[in-house]
C-alpha cells in the first residue's frame, strides 16, 4: 500500500512538472503596466519622418527627369530605356549577372561608377536594384530613383553617404 501511495504521489509530481505555464510578456503580467521603450519609439517615429520626406524628394525628381518613370517595388521610380535581349533569361535568385551601375545624387553629382559580377538576391545590391531587375535582360538598360532606405541606408558606402538618395543607372552585361 505504502509503495502504491509513492509511487502515485511521484507519478503526480512528474505530470504537475511537466505542465509548466508558458513565460509571458511583461505587458501580460497582472498588475503590472506595460513598458515603452521611450528612446527606441523615438527613433522608430524619426525614421519614419525622414523615409516620408525622402519619399517626397525622389518623387519630385523623378518628375524631373523628362521621361516616363513608374513607381514599383521599394518605393523606387523607374524608366526602362531598354529592356534588352527578349530571347535571353531574366535575372534569378543565386544567379550571377554582371551589373554596371553609375549612382547619383539627386543633383546630378557621379558618387560611384562600378561595374561588378553580383548574386542576384543574396544582398549584394541595394533593395532598389534587386527589386527591379526581374523584368529585365542582358543589355537592359534602367533609371532608378531611390529613396536611401531601398538604397544604401543609414549607413551608406565609401563612397555614398548615410541617408542618401539616389539615381542609379544601371546596366545588365
Amino acid at each position: 500500500m505504502t509503495k502504491k501511495i509513492v509511487i502515485l504521489c511521484l507519478s503526480a509530481l512528474l505530470v504537475c512538472s511537466c505542465t509548466r505555464q508558458a513565460p509571458q510578456r511583461p505587458s501580460q503580467r497582472k498588475g503590472e503596466a506595460a513598458t515603452v521603450d521611450s528612446a527606441a519609439l523615438a527613433l522608430m517615429q524619426m525614421n519614419q519622418q525622414l523615409a516620408f520626406a525622402a519619399d517626397r524628394e525622389v518623387t519630385k525628381a523623378s518628375q524631373l527627369q523628362g521621361e516616363p518613370f513608374a513607381v514599383y517595388d521599394a518605393k523606387t521610380w523607374v524608366h526602362i530605356s531598354d529592356r534588352g535581349d527578349a530571347s535571353s533569361g531574366t535575372p534569378k535568385e543565386g544567379e550571377r549577372w554582371v551589373i554596371r551601375m553609375q549612382v547619383c545624387n539627386l543633383d546630378g553629382l557621379l558618387l560611384e561608377d562600378s561595374e561588378h559580377s553580383y548574386c542576384i538576391r543574396k544582398g549584394e545590391l541595394p533593395a532598389a536594384v534587386e527589386e527591379n531587375i526581374s523584368e529585365l535582360h542582358h543589355g537592359a538598360k534602367a533609371r532608378l530613383i531611390a529613396p536611401w532606405y531601398s538604397a544604401f541606408g543609414a549607413q551608406g558606402t565609401t563612397h555614398i553617404p548615410p541617408y542618401e538618395n539616389v539615381i542609379i543607372d544601371i546596366e545588365l552585361k
